[in-house]
């Protein structure tokens, strides 16, 4: 079997949605999230991202330039875990990759309004807010709406989209 086989040349992509469902609000995976909802739009999708759970607080004026990475119980660190655990560990290895992703892509909170440019939605999750004390008026301004796990199943649903869980 060739990989042409697989996807031919100039396949006209299918589906018309892209939702992405971001639940972390790590650096290392809102970045993937933020990449695919930046690049889906100039491919003719509409872009829908749901933050819940960790991934809501990278909507919040507190947490947007606030992001670090965990370098505790993340395999890809090029570091054993025994080290991740001193203190300042997260600071450096935040620092670290903050550095090293600046030569490729801008920061997090740029990348979201590159994304409101280029037609992207964000929605914040309600329950989630409400577990995680975060009021309507700590969001940045880039949020269109609050809205519940209905909404994204409504969505995610459509015979045209498609769903991604980052």
């Amino acid at each position: 079997m060739n990989l042409s086989d697989i996807q031919p040349e100039n396949q006209e992509i299918r589906k018309k949605r892209l939702i992405l469902v971001v639940s972390k609000g790590t650096i290392d995976m809102l970045y993937p999230a933020l990449v695919l909802a930046t690049t889906a739009p100039a491919m003719g999708m509409k872009v829908d991202m749901y933050f819940t759970f960790w991934g809501l607080k990278v909507l919040t004026k507190d947490g947007v330039n606030s992001v670090k990475i965990a370098p505790v119980g993340n395999p890809g660190m090029p570091m054993p875990n025994i080290v991740g655990v001193i203190p300042g560990m997260t600071k450096m290895a935040s620092t670290m990759m903050k550095s090293k992703i600046e030569k490729f892509w801008p920061n997090v909170y740029d990348m979201i309004k590159m994304a409101k440019e280029s037609g992207v939605k964000l929605h914040a999750c309600s329950p989630t807010m409400g577990f995680m004390d975060v009021e309507e008026e700590n969001l940045i301004p880039e949020v269109d709406d609050i809205v519940g796990a209905s909404a994204f199943l409504s969505w995610a649903s459509e015979p045209d989209a498609l769903t991604l869980f980052i």
